[in-house]
């Protein structure tokens, strides 16, 4: 079975400021990302925020990402997504994606819940009559009622997640990415999105879940994993990791 995403050795840096400009002390209590400080020869500070990452997909894989705030989850679903292209490393995605990275991406909170269907399904590479055709399934899962008619600002985060994961899974994407915020909508809206996700992945899509809930990995993924300060910690079944102690299974 071919690899739907493959990475080798992936690496990323940002380049953060000039150390003429400030000083080493002031930028490390001011920074809000993870990785690991390096200092080229213009006396610039980088972070590197993806240090050696590799693992390959296969159809049907779930992939669930685990890491503290700043570990590279979130980067590394930017790389996957092609947001950010990789300094080193090869990186192969074989597949249409569609990004739940982040939730406001596509949206325009002065247009209606269905205007902003079609916006994000034409963000994704699909044409209206595609998009039309996806509206009473997307209709029947976000559950808007009225305010499917009614401008995005009206809604609720709960229901603004409800209709950005119909849009998402009802598109039919090969590779469906998702970050934390899934967890906006309520206990009902979590167990209805696990049961589209199973469905999705029946039919042989991958699936790569960003998430600080280790019982979501666990209910959801067959894979998982571990990011430190950018670098890999672990890959592989989601069985063979002791998310208690937070090491490999002996």
């Amino acid at each position: 079975m071919e690899d739907i995403i493959h990475l080798n050795a992936v690496e990323l840096s940002y380049p953060i400021y000039s150390m003429r400009a400030q000083s080493l002390r002031n930028a490390i209590a001011n920074m809000a990302v993870g990785g690991r400080l390096l200092r080229d020869g213009k006396d610039v500070v980088h972070v590197k925020a993806l240090d050696g990452i590799s693992f390959s997909l296969k159809h049907g894989d779930r992939l669930g990402l685990v890491g503290h705030n700043g570990a590279g989850k979130s980067t590394l679903l930017k790389v996957l997504a092609g947001v950010y292209e990789p300094d080193k490393g090869r990186l192969i995605v074989d597949g249409r994606i569609s990004s739940m990275i982040d939730i406001g991406l596509g949206l325009d909170a002065e247009l209606t819940g269905i205007e902003n269907i079609f916006n994000m399904g034409r963000m994704r590479g699909f044409s209206v009559k595609q998009i039309k055709a996806k509206i009473p399934d997307i209709l029947d899962f976000s559950d808007l009622g009225q305010f499917i008619d009614l401008p995005l600002k009206t809604y609720s985060s709960g229901m603004t997640t409800r209709l950005v994961f119909g849009v998402a899974t009802s598109l039919e994407p090969d590779i469906l990415l998702m970050d934390e915020w899934i967890g906006a909508g309520d206990a009902g809206f979590f167990h209805k999105a696990i049961n589209r996700l199973d469905n999705i992945l029946k039919q042989s899509r991958v699936m790569v879940l960003a998430s600080h809930s280790f019982g979501l990995i666990q209910e959801v993924c067959n894979k998982v994993l571990v990011l430190e300060g950018g670098r890999q910690v672990f890959f592989g079944d989601v069985t063979a990791w002791d998310f208690d102690n937070m090491r490999a299974r002996a």
